[in-house]
């Protein structure tokens, strides 16, 4: 819950309640550093309730006043780290970081730059002044029914609180309502202007409580009563010297803001200037390097114009080989066209011949195609014959007759027959012996057929 309220805490600028009767008056220089500290003191001690947001405006304006202006490379993280700037009861109220609370310190603090040492003391004391506790002492008192009650004493009058609640006082006596204040023995009285308003006894621990808060009374209200009045002449020429003074360290501030302007100035004119010479020095060097890589360009540019003149010649050299393997290819071409029609002449011959042994070879398959047709049809007769030749020689014999033998066919072989029995002379070896020369005579003819091809196709 504290770390979420933490996150949600604003550092707002604090709206005062200055009081109308009451302003900061310190006329010396020392007064005002001695009196910063002990206000400074008694809210770091927790003596004068400070909230978290004052708190860390207080602590830009201490830091300010210690530090002057804010430069980031100077004041880097943790330079805060060992300072004393925020009440303990404000640290741990809330989950925070040493670190989270220097970054919203820090933030205020570059807000405050050009205020002088003196100008932040002055804002701290106006911020402290409109706190509630600020400028109150507090003793213990009783009233007549015995209740524990606390005295406030202040610039602007006598205030009564409940001890559990010491910023807001229960009754309140302005100095300008009250008429009289005594006390007797340990019991103390406070009259009002107004008859109409009881008169207020309460009783102190000790009868030296009660003079000290009769001093403190008779001391407040003096200078309440004061300030209503005309200052007197040594006031008003410490005052004049005060605002002498003021007038002359507001001059000094002008002139150190005049001399700091002008050396800032002066700086950034130099950095300016030496910027501007360094970029010269890298220019003149770049130029430099650029004049000799120029030269070096220039010789490497002449190296290949040399290169390139050689070059030249030996291309013109080559273009006049050229020119003459020119001459010789067109020479050697002619050459190949008639060696070319030879051979286109030839090859056409070489056609004609593969045409007229085609014709040649399918004639020749002809006749081995009837030779072989007529050697079936020989075998055939020649099988018919031995059938008959069988059926005859397995008849019974007949008695002999004399007729007159008829022609036998061409196809079947001749046969002797003399008397009762039948003798013939046929032989297979000469039937087997014809068929080879049949095939003596086709072999001749085919292997024609299977080389005629290849030649037509070489010559094509």
């Amino acid at each position: 819950m504290a770390g979420a309220i933490a996150s949600r805490m604003s550092f707002s600028s604090l709206k005062r309640k200055q009081p109308k009767t009451f302003t900061v008056r310190i006329v010396t220089m020392d007064a005002e550093m001695e009196f910063n500290c002990e206000v400074k003191k008694q809210i770091l001690d927790e003596k004068i309730y400070c909230p978290p947001e004052a708190s860390v405006l207080l602590a830009s304006y201490a830091v300010q006043a210690k530090y002057g202006d804010y430069d980031p490379s100077v004041h880097k993280r943790g330079f805060l780290a060992q300072e004393e700037l925020l009440p303990k009861r404000v640290i741990n109220l809330y989950q925070m970081t040493p670190e989270m609370w220097e970054e919203r310190i820090t933030a205020w603090y570059a807000e405050h730059r050009g205020r002088a040492r003196d100008e932040a003391e002055m804002e701290y004391l106006k911020i402290a002044q409109d706190l509630e506790m600020y400028g109150v002492n507090y003793f213990a008192i009783r009233n007549k029914k015995g209740t524990e009650l606390l005295l406030g004493v202040d610039a602007l009058g006598l205030h009564i609180y409940d001890p559990e609640n010491r910023l807001t006082p229960k009754i309140s006596f302005p100095w300008n309502e009250i008429r009289n204040i005594s006390y007797s023995d340990k019991e103390f009285t406070i009259k009002p202007l107004d008859k109409k308003i009881d008169v207020f006894k309460f009783n102190s621990s000790k009868l030296r409580v009660n003079k000290l808060i009769l001093q403190l009374c008779i001391g407040n209200h003096d200078l309440f009563m004061r300030r209503r009045k005309a200052d007197s002449l040594e006031v008003q020429q410490m005052k004049a010297q005060a605002r002498e003074e003021k007038a002359r360290k507001q001059m000094e501030r002008q002139r150190l803001a005049r001399e700091k302007q002008m050396r800032e100035e002066a700086e950034r004119t130099r950095d300016e200037l030496e910027r501007r010479l360094l970029q010269m020095k890298e220019e003149a060097t770049m130029a430099n390097e650029a004049l000799m890589r120029s030269e070096e360009t220039a010789d490497l540019l002449a190296e290949k114009a040399q290169i390139t003149e050689e070059e030249a010649k030996l291309l013109a050299q080559k273009a006049a080989e050229a020119e003459q393997e020119m001459q010789r290819i067109k020479a050697t071409a002619i050459r190949t066209e008639e060696e070319k029609r030879l051979m286109e002449q030839k090859v056409l011959e070489a056609e004609v011949l593969a045409l007229k042994m085609a014709e040649e070879s399918e004639r020749r398959a002809k006749e081995a195609d009837q030779l072989k047709q007529d050697l079936q049809e020989a075998r055939e007769a020649e099988r018919r014959a031995k059938q008959k030749l069988l059926e005859i020689a397995t008849k019974p014999t007949y008695p002999p007759m004399n007729p007159i033998p008829a022609p036998l066919p061409p196809d079947i072989p001749s046969f002797n027959l003399i008397g009762d029995s039948l003798s013939f002379d046929f032989k297979d070896t000469d039937m087997k012996r014809l068929s080879m020369e049949i095939e003596k005579e086709n072999s001749p003819c085919r292997a024609p057929s299977l080389e005629w091809p290849s030649l037509k196709s070489s010559s094509r």
